[in-house]
């Protein structure tokens, strides 16, 4: 009887997500759990300030939502998740809603893998946020890069040759620059030491344009940074170009959707207009997936002629050496006819 009721008991734990948690009662509440989930970002970000201070300010606005910041983990489910986002969509756009539905999503599978709560609970992000895929004209960038100010416009420049993030163009030491080829290389290249994803780590080419404007801003190089900041020793920060982008964006009347990663975008399009493939471009881009990679290319009528051209190309040269060749579909069809 001892045996069927501990039975009994467990397979209601297991009904009620219950099993797993050793004392309930200590399971915190998502303000509680802040300072823990924090430690955990900041552990793991710490070379990443501006990371910390988004995780950061994306969990203080959670807990400021009472219910939310009250509730128990356990007891945070896809009703009250709701309630957060129709609140929420009331002051923010979708784009602010679904970063902190991001944020709580990490938070509470770092809570499961902790074993704090057995489940986490599945919600959607909210459609309609903007996507920004501004790509600039070569018009615009010509006004754009001569109306720039420094280091805003060798960044540019870079960014727009490379594809770089902006953060991996403001890491960049000159130890990462080689400006000449190494090997059988046709191009000098820049290295990217770390990044989101082991994909990030990759030598990236230099356009003949980019290694000029290396190799003069190499001469009056201060310190170990390609771009220095204002503090000795460090280099510039992401957000002091972006201040200028946003300056210089709108003394030039550009659109509001040409944000300081357009650069990159621009770039990577580029590649795809110029016939360059998914893979290859991951490559290049660092993308974690080439699923990310496939949205810059589109093929054109003409890249599919040349795709047959190659195909015909093959079967031509298979043909002659199997000493078998095929006739055209009609030919196929008057042979089985006969």
């Amino acid at each position: 009887m001892a045996y069927r009721s501990v039975e009994a008991q467990h397979r209601t734990q297991l009904a009620k997500g219950e099993a797993g948690i050793r004392d309930r009662s200590k399971i915190p509440t998502l303000k509680e759990y802040e300072p823990q989930f924090m430690g955990h970002i900041e552990t793991r970000c710490k070379e990443k300030p501006r990371t910390v201070d988004f995780y950061r300010q994306k969990m203080a606005g959670m807990v400021a939502f009472a219910p939310l910041g009250s509730a128990k983990l356990d007891r945070i489910d896809e009703g009250l998740i709701e309630k957060y986002i129709q609140a929420r969509s009331k002051e923010v756009m979708p784009a602010t809603v679904n970063r902190h539905l991001a944020t709580l999503r990490r938070a509470l599978r770092l809570a499961q893998e902790w074993k704090l709560i057995d489940r986490v609970p599945r919600f959607k992000m909210l459609p309609g946020e903007r996507s920004r895929e501004f790509v600039l004209g070569s018009d615009d960038e010509a006004k754009y890069l001569e109306a720039a100010p420094q280091p805003l416009r060798d960044a540019a420049f870079l960014i727009l040759d490379t594809g770089l993030r902006v953060g991996e163009a403001v890491g960049l030491r000159w130890s990462d620059v080689h400006l000449d080829p190494v090997g059988g290389a046709r191009f000098g290249y820049v290295q990217v030491r770390k990044g989101k994803s082991k994909n990030a780590r990759r030598n990236v080419s230099l356009t003949a344009r980019v290694r000029a404007m290396l190799a003069t801003l190499s001469e009056t190089a201060v310190n170990e940074w390609v771009f220095p900041g204002e503090r000795e020793g460090c280099a510039i920060v992401g957000t002091s170009l972006a201040h200028q982008h946003s300056k210089l964006r709108a003394k030039l009347a550009l659109s509001r959707d040409f944000v300081i990663h357009s650069l990159r975008h621009t770039m990577l399009t580029r590649l795809g207009e110029a016939g360059v493939e998914a893979f290859t471009i991951m490559r290049i881009a660092g993308h974690s997936s080439v699923t990310i990679s496939q949205k810059y290319v589109h093929p054109t009528p003409e890249a599919m002629e040349r795709a047959f051209e190659k195909l015909e190309a093959f079967n031509r040269g298979s043909g002659k050496k199997g000493g078998h060749t095929e006739g055209t579909p009609n030919q196929e069809l008057e042979k089985d006819a006969a």
